[in-house]
């Protein structure tokens, strides 16, 4: 069933560089070893390969990108802040993309284009960094297909046990991956601060890691 509309908005989203951190991250219990997301409707409210046309130019310090007719897309407003969030844990967490997506070119480029902040004080699109949303990535498996073989992927790469994975995505099919053992969190609006918490809470309680000490 098709429950996102054809037409995005043509709004950018404001972009919130000053969102605190999940408390997921910082409340001393298991994290997962590696937290991936899919792109389309995830991580940024579009399709890639429905909703932009190329050639893409990054516009307003690269905090979005605009295409061939003009119109302006970009990360879903808590993005920014978690991406980095989660580089900042001790130890970092591993950060993949997991995206079937029939336009990887697009899709990349976007990364490439779309720019994080320098600090957790940025708190407005002129002050974004030079740092792009692609480098933050350790593994990036954007291509169609079913999803279950960009876990197998990212797992050869890593060697990270599935177990120690936690996914989201918008779309209920690809809970396939459960089948591996990666632990599945769905975002129907997107990726949010709070889904981040509660994907992680899911993983723990999976895993029987919800107290201090349980590896």
């Amino acid at each position: 069933m098709v429950k996102k509309s054809n037409t995005p908005s043509l709004t950018p989203a404001i972009i919130s560089y000053n969102v605190p951190s999940p408390e997921t991250f910082n409340d001393g219990l298991p994290l997962p070893k590696i937290i991936a997301f899919d792109l389309d409707y995830t991580l940024w409210p579009f399709w890639v390969d429905t909703h932009v046309t190329p050639p893409l130019k990054a516009k307003d310090n690269n905090t979005k990108s605009v295409d061939r007719w003009g119109e302006s897309f970009t990360f879903y407003p808590d993005v920014p802040s978690i991406l980095l969030s989660a580089k900042s844990t001790s130890p970092p967490i591993t950060l993949a993309t997991a995206s079937r997506t029939s336009a990887p070119d697009i899709a990349t480029t976007l990364l490439k284009q779309l720019h994080l902040p320098s600090t957790s004080e940025t708190n407005t699109s002129s002050n974004a960094s030079g740092k792009r949303a692609y480098d933050i990535f350790d593994y990036l498996q954007i291509f169609p297909g079913d999803k279950t073989t960009h876990f197998q992927k990212i797992q050869k790469a890593s060697g990270v046990a599935y177990d120690e994975m936690l996914f989201f995505d918008d779309e209920r099919r690809n809970r396939n991956v459960e089948s591996l053992g990666v632990v599945f969190w769905e975002v129907p609006s997107g990726v949010t601060r709070a889904e981040v918490d509660r994907g992680v809470r899911e993983w723990r309680k999976r895993k029987g890691r919800e107290q201090q000490g349980e590896t």
